[in-house]
């Protein structure tokens, strides 16, 4: 059986971390700024962990990362 293949998408922008959630960057800070209140742009620093929904679905892309 050959092996499966990791989607390259997925490994550059998701982490999994030692408990198995999902880790990612926070969405919606690419541009338009400046209508953005300054609590969103606080409040989005840094990364995320995704929902038990989605951790599920990037899971089936990374198949050797558990």
């Amino acid at each position: 059986m050959p092996k499966m293949k990791t989607k390259s998408s997925a490994k550059k922008r998701f982490k999994v971390s030692a408990t198995g959630k999902i880790i990612a960057g926070q969405a919606g800070k690419r541009h338009g700024m400046i209508k953005r209140t300054a609590k969103f742009i606080r409040n989005a620093r840094g990364t995320t962990t995704l929902s038990e929904a989605d951790r599920k679905i990037v899971l089936k892309y990374m198949p050797y990362d558990r």
